[in-house]
């Protein structure tokens, strides 16, 4: 079922998520395949719990090809509950993005090029990952969703924020 996403300005996105404590549950594999066919019907590349007003930490993620960004490469499909993530390095990269939360506005946001994040699967299984690029800025994005944090807050240059029908993309 495709679900509403909420939109800034609304509080529930400002709160920080509490952990999932119950795993392999029909509830919570339901709500994974809701949250990927609203992600999914949104053309978006991941989508956090609390953008569908759920108050959870969970997110989805993931695809093969992404018309918002056609120079991605793959991220692999994943449903991660309880993330936390560890720089693997200081290095910093710029880069645009944009948010289901937030339609119509991009920006460029500095994100550890470099990471490794680890959580649960929905049937309780622990998963360890490093990304670097793309997969790591999506990870990084909706972990800022659990943790009751939208990418304006990180904008550096309000000169490359705006409306992404006006902006120009270069870096």
């Amino acid at each position: 079922m495709i679900r509403d996403i909420i939109r800034m300005g609304d509080p529930r996105l400002l709160r920080q998520a509490p952990p999932v404590t119950d795993f392999d549950s029909a509830q919570l594999h339901a709500l994974v395949a809701d949250m990927f066919e609203t992600m999914d019907a949104a053309r978006g590349v991941g989508l956090a719990a609390p953008q569908i007003a759920v108050d959870l930490q969970l997110m989805v993620f993931g695809f093969e090809r992404s018309a918002r960004y056609p120079d991605a490469p793959p991220v692999p499909r994943t449903a991660l509950a309880n993330v936390e993530i560890e720089p693997l390095s200081d290095d910093l990269e710029d880069g645009w993005e944009g948010c289901l939360s937030i339609p119509g506005l991009r920006a460029v946001i500095p994100r550890y090029r470099h990471i490794r994040y680890s959580g649960v699967l929905p049937d309780g299984t622990p998963l360890q990952r490093d990304a670097e690029g793309f997969h790591a800025r999506v990870v990084q994005h909706e972990h800022d969703h659990l943790i009751g944090r939208l990418y304006p807050s990180r904008i550096r240059d309000f000169d490359r924020f705006g409306f992404e029908d006006v902006l120009s993309y270069d870096l």
